[in-house]
């Protein structure tokens, strides 16, 4: 009862000149936040490995160590929802996003100043580590804000279409990752390794100033000025959720199982399997920037979609594309040629693209004004611990012990059938 209500309030849109300058705000601040979460994402995947975890015997050891501590920043995701989850239901969507931008920033250029293995021994990887799981916190609050600030704002019948930019400023945040570790490797050379790797975490110093005087200039959403207005705040937004509406947070987490589990290893993963078959870094790296750079024009088109097609059939249709991608994707990987690994790299974004950009609004109408924040942030982040942080590091390990790819597309097939069960059995929220 409570999601179907939940789908039907209506939410005052700001105007449209209003409703444009909050987008391009949203947009701006969502890729920068990103740009520096993902930037580890990548770095672990390419070089992190190397400098923190230095492996004898197996190659894939000091990568699968890498990728392990990005799944200690997804375990800390959930806690981020929570805690932030809690300030936006009662403080306010930005001042929750105020705070996340401010985490996340200190914790990246703190990244970059980290001595190696060689230098400081087993104090590295754990101040890595702990790093880590500041940024993981910081992400985990910053979804469902960013979601929101956007969502809340805009008139019902384009909320899939105004809520997608957030989505999109998160592709747009992982390709300036991509582009930042292939510009310092052209410059750094042979000293990538070394010191390279470390100039763009530093330069998110910049990135986090520019981030914070994009986030003062972007008010309040209309929506939750009025709930707290004629209603009040709720005393415990996420007990509140998880009394009311268990079905919509349960619906959120089996929704992401696609799109962040099996999507990671299209992603993150996609760079490990790459090397493992002779495909060069340059060749990887830029195909990931293409394919993000599609992903992210995508989302829009996939969220304008939902608001004629409905949420549901937009979101299922990405999952049981994702289903039939998979092997084609490792059988395109396998080649190693460029075009090949280009086209896997295209085709399984655009399988992701078609549930990240109905998620924002999908997420926000599956709960009420006064519980939104928290429902969407524990839904999302639950999902991410379990799915998104341990796919590429369980992958990884299949790929050790088999050395085949057919164990790691097993489980891609696995994690995206569980998304198009939920969908299957879930409701449709658009507004009609």
């Amino acid at each position: 009862m409570t999601q179907q209500v939940a789908a039907q309030t209506p939410t005052p849109p700001a105007s449209r000149t209003s409703l444009r300058r909050i987008v391009a705000a949203s947009l701006a601040g969502n890729t920068l936040e990103w740009y520096d979460f993902f930037l580890y994402t990548t770095a672990a995947a390419m070089v992190l490995g190397d400098v923190f975890f230095p492996a004898h015997g197996s190659p894939l050891l000091g990568t699968i160590a890498a990728l392990a501590t990005h799944a200690v920043g997804f375990a800390a995701r959930p806690l981020g929802g929570i805690l932030f989850g809690h300030i936006g239901d009662r403080r306010g969507r930005r001042t929750a996003l105020m705070a996340t931008l401010s985490l996340m920033g200190v914790a990246t250029f703190c990244m970059g100043l980290l001595p190696s293995y060689d230098t400081a021994g087993i104090a590295s990887p754990v101040l890595l580590v702990l790093l880590r799981v500041l940024q993981g916190v910081a992400a985990g609050g910053e979804w469902g804000g960013g979601t929101l600030i956007l969502s809340e704002n805009a008139p019902p019948h384009r909320r899939g279409f105004y809520s997608s930019f957030s989505s999109s400023g998160l592709g747009i945040g992982y390709i300036l990752a991509c582009l930042a570790l292939i510009g310092a490797e052209r410059f750094a050379g042979d000293a990538f390794v070394t010191w390279g790797w470390r100039l763009p975490f530093l330069a998110s110093a910049v990135i986090f100033v520019v981030g914070l005087y994009i986030r003062r200039h972007v008010g309040e959403t209309e929506s939750f000025q009025e709930a707290s207005q004629e209603d009040g705040v709720v005393r415990a937004p996420l007990i509140e959720v998880l009394r009311t509406n268990p079905r919509g947070v349960l619906t959120a987490v089996g929704l992401r199982f696609a799109e962040n589990g099996a999507g990671y290893i299209f992603l993150s993963f996609s760079l490990v399997y790459g090397r493992h078959v002779g495909v060069s870094t340059d060749v990887l790296l830029w195909g990931v920037v293409v394919a993000m750079a599609v992903d992210s024009g995508l989302m829009v088109f996939f969220g304008h979609l939902s608001d004629r097609l409905g949420r549901r059939p937009v979101y299922l249709g990405g999952a049981v594309a994702m289903v039939l991608w998979t092997v084609p994707f490792f059988l395109l990987m396998n080649t190693a040629s460029a075009p090949a690994v280009w086209l896997a790299l295209i085709g399984g974004h655009i399988t992701i693209a078609a549930m990240t950009g109905v998620q924002p609004s999908y997420f926000s109408e599956l709960f009420s004004t006064e519980t939104r924040y928290s429902g969407m942030a524990i839904g999302h982040e639950l999902a991410s611990a379990v799915a998104g942080g341990l796919s590429p590091v369980i992958a990884a390990i299949l790929l050790d012990s088999y050395g085949s790819f057919w164990p790691v597309a097993a489980l891609t097939i696995g994690l995206a059938l569980v998304t198009v069960v939920t969908v299957v059995v879930a409701r449709e929220t658009r507004p009609t």
